[in-house]
């Protein structure tokens, strides 16, 4: 048994969709096919979260629906009633969720309404590949992949999931070859839709793999397989054709977009072999990822821009030690933010974090710290006025921090790294901060 997964851009039109009915009539034995949202949809649902007006919940809706239902006419669907009938379903649940479930709770109104994407996606899918006389079934992963209440981040119960697993998917691949359904969702103990965390769909992947004891997880891409780095952004990148399970999870953890961080894990507990491979190639070899543990032969280097550098000292000019870390950490983790980079000395502690609409507060700069002049203070008392924007994270370190940022700034993780790969990075730009170990140096760059 295999796990193929399909991202967004590879069922995004009629072309992807023709390139997946190929890849699976020419693949021999039982498969477990999990979908993404088709294209941007997920962005898409993403800006029906806010509360909006009728008439703009509408057009959105409206553009959403639209693309689907084009997309199932051009394909020309055999089944086009079934299909359209479960679209239309779809898109009234889609529009109960938009008006009337008036949770204030941001996450848990986010899962209702942006977990329908992969619904909507996988019932097309599922029809084009029957018309194409692949029989399949489709399955409803938010029945099969069992969670707690964290919703954007759920934390999956394996030992329930494994058993709904075992008595829905297992059990219908015996008759069908093929089964349908979708990553990046599930169902929380409350029987409240999820997600995963953001491009979880590949962690469904393995999550499945895991439960049904796969032969092996392949992860269809635009791309030819893993590379060293980010081809939007660097031309000269290298195609990797092995990588360990521990370089894998690293470059995940850094922030490498090919694999979802989480992925690895439940694979290399069972020494499942995850395949990268391109959509448009499907013949050529991609990158395997498995036990094997040699050390890659190129460096690896990974950018994460919209950054906001942290600086937090103790306000008593107390030492940053085991009490006041302590401390730290149990503020980010209670306010469910990752931490991307950090160092501390005697009194002070820098931490890099992704920015977003929650840090938008700007409150003057003050010219005694930092020469470059873009750090920006958010004690408040400070200039006489409290930022705008800032989370309750801001709110509670401040009551025993003095808390400094530099935001628009750029990290840059290099695995395996040479001097020369440091220089390119580097060159004309500002190091604010830098961390090395034996295999990868961090740095950020202003």
């Amino acid at each position: 048994m295999k796990v193929y997964k399909f991202g967004g851009a590879s069922v995004k039109d009629v072309e992807g969709l023709k390139r997946v009915a190929d890849i699976l009539s020419s693949t021999k034995g039982d498969v477990i096919v999990v979908v993404s949202a088709m294209g941007k949809t997920t962005n898409a649902l993403e800006k029906l979260v806010p509360k909006l007006s009728v008439v703009e919940m509408e057009k959105l809706i409206g553009e959403i629906e639209e693309y689907h239902l084009a997309l199932a006419r051009a394909v020309k669907l055999p089944h086009w009633h079934s299909v359209n009938v479960e679209l239309e379903r779809d898109f009234r649940e889609l529009r109960v969720f938009v008006q009337e479930f008036n949770s204030e709770n941001y996450d848990e109104r986010y899962d209702h309404i942006v977990s329908m994407g992969e619904v909507m996606s996988t019932h097309i899918v599922s029809g084009y590949l029957k018309g194409e006389g692949i029989n399949n079934e489709w399955i409803d992963a938010r029945n099969v992949i069992m969670t707690d209440d964290t919703h954007r981040d759920a934390k999956v119960d394996f030992e329930k999931t494994e058993k709904q697993v075992k008595s829905q998917i297992v059990k219908s691949i015996k008759q069908n070859r093929i089964v349908v359904t979708q990553g990046f969702i599930g169902k929380s103990d409350k029987q409240h839709p999820v997600t995963l965390g953001r491009e979880g769909s590949d962690y469904t992947a393995a999550i499945i793999a895991y439960c049904t004891d796969a032969e092996s997880v392949t992860i269809w891409k635009d791309v030819p397989g893993v590379l060293n780095a980010d081809p939007k952004k660097f031309a000269d990148t290298v195609k990797l054709d092995h990588i360990s399970y521990q370089d894998a999870i690293e470059l995940a953890y850094y922030g490498a977009s090919v694999i979802h961080p989480k992925t690895i894990k439940p694979l290399q507990n069972k020494n499942i072999p995850l395949f990268v491979k391109s959509f448009t190639d499907p013949t050529a070899a991609g990158t395997c990822i498995d036990t094997d543990s040699s050390p890659l032969s190129v460096p690896c280097y990974i950018s994460k821009t919209n950054q906001v550098l942290l600086s937090l000292s103790p306000k008593d000019f107390s030492f940053i030690a085991e009490e006041n870390l302590s401390l730290i950490f149990d503020c980010f983790a209670k306010h469910k933010v990752k931490v991307n980079m950090m160092q501390h000395s005697a009194i002070n502690f820098s931490v890099c974090i992704d920015n977003d609409e929650r840090f938008v507060g700007v409150v003057g700069v003050d010219p005694r710290v930092n020469p470059i002049g873009a750090t920006r203070d958010l004690l408040g008392s400070t200039h006489g006025s409290t930022p705008t924007g800032t989370t309750a994270l801001l709110d509670e370190l401040r009551t025993n921090y003095r808390v400094l940022y530099n935001d628009n700034v750029e990290l840059f993780t290099i695995r395996y790294y040479d001097q020369p790969t440091i220089d390119k990075l580097t060159k004309d730009r500002n190091i604010l901060l830098e961390q090395r170990s034996r295999y990868t140096v961090q740095m950020v760059l202003k």
